[in-house]
Order: structure tokens, then C-alpha cells, then sequence
């Protein structure tokens, strides 16, 4: 049996407004450092039901990792990175999440874990960890999994967050500070 798609028609637009106020909400509590963020009280901050909340991402994990997908769509895809040099495409890999990172750490301070694996890049990782490898880049003895996890581990957010310092650091300093650390584990 075939399934017909439903189409909201003018209501689409009310549903995307009131999406976008739940995710507005949900970010808003997280950013404040609410200890707890209930379903109940993004919904009262977004002026819906709990209900619209769930109808709309089915669980709390559901909003979270919808937050952490709306984040996500802002940022500069890594994998699409493409120099010839891989010293440059690692450079560019770090500042990238220098970028995606200072866009809002407090938001990102907040997101459980969960919600933040799924923002990492670990395929474009692994691709960086290749092309060093290929390029003569990496010290003898490190392997791909160790450069991916080094280059993983160099572009998380909780690295980023500890040298970024809310804004004393800029981003490009932040950078440098990451090629550095880069260079000396991985040549």
C-alpha cells in the first residue's frame, strides 16, 4: 500500500514558525545553564503545549539532537575542504571547528555528550588522516587511527573551549595553538 504524503498547505507555515520557536527555546535554556531541561519547560519558554514538543521531535533526545543538527547545517563541511597540501587541509580542518565552536560555546558547553557526537566530523578525520599518511606527513609509528583520533581530539570542543578561554584567545590564535600541538604528536 502505497503512502500518500501529507501537505500542510498554508499551515506549513505556522508549523516552521512554531519549530523554530521550540528550537529557539531549547537552546535559549541550554545556553542559560539550566540544570535540568525539561520538555515542560521548553515548551512553556516557547509558548506551545508539551505536547507540540513532542509531536514535533518525539523525545527530549529527539530536540537535542535536532538542536545539535540546526547547528550543525551553519558550519563549514570539512570533508569539502579539498587543498593539495594536507598540512593545509588539517589547518583548515581546526579552524573550521574554531569557527563552529565560538559561533555559540555556550550552547555547546550544554549539549550532553550525545547530542554532541553527532556534530563531529570523524569520517573527514579519518580522509585527513590518509591524506597525511599518503603525503609523508605523520611521525614513524603513528598509525591512521592514532592521527584521526589526534586530529579528533585536536578539533573537540572541549579542546577548543579550554584555549578559547570565552574570548581572550581569538579563534586564529586558537588555531595556531592547535597546528602546534598537531605538528609535535603527529610529525
Amino acid at each position: 500500500m502505497e503512502q500518500r504524503a501529507y501537505r500542510l498547505g498554508r499551515r506549513q507555515a505556522a508549523a516552521d514558525r512554531t519549530r523554530a520557536a521550540i528550537l529557539a527555546a531549547a537552546r535559549d535554556l541550554l545556553a542559560s545553564g539550566e540544570p535540568s531541561m525539561s520538555a515542560g519547560a521548553v515548551a512553556r519558554r516557547a509558548g506551545v503545549s508539551r505536547i507540540t514538543v513532542y509531536n514535533q521531535f518525539g523525545s527530549k533526545a529527539g530536540l537535542l539532537r535536532e538542536l545539535a543538527a540546526a547547528a550543525r547545517q551553519t558550519w563549514t563541511d570539512p570533508a569539502a575542504i579539498a587543498q593539495a597540501d594536507p598540512q593545509d587541509q588539517l589547518r583548515a580542518r581546526l579552524a573550521a571547528s574554531c569557527s563552529r565552536w565560538a559561533a555559540d560555546p555556550a550552547l555547546f558547553r550544554a549539549l550532553p555528550l550525545a547530542a554532541m557526537v553527532e556534530i563531529e566530523a570523524p569520517v573527514a578525520d579519518r580522509a585527513l588522516a590518509d591524506s597525511l599518511s599518503a603525503a609523508g606527513r605523520l611521525r614513524p609509528g603513528c598509525s591512521l587511527k592514532e592521527a584521526e583520533d589526534v586530529i579528533g581530539a585536536l578539533a573537540s570542543f572541549p579542546v577548543f573551549d579550554r584555549l578559547y578561554k570565552d574570548g581572550r584567545r581569538s579563534t586564529a590564535a586558537v588555531t595556531d595553538v592547535l597546528m602546534r600541538l598537531a605538528s609535535a604528536i603527529l610529525a
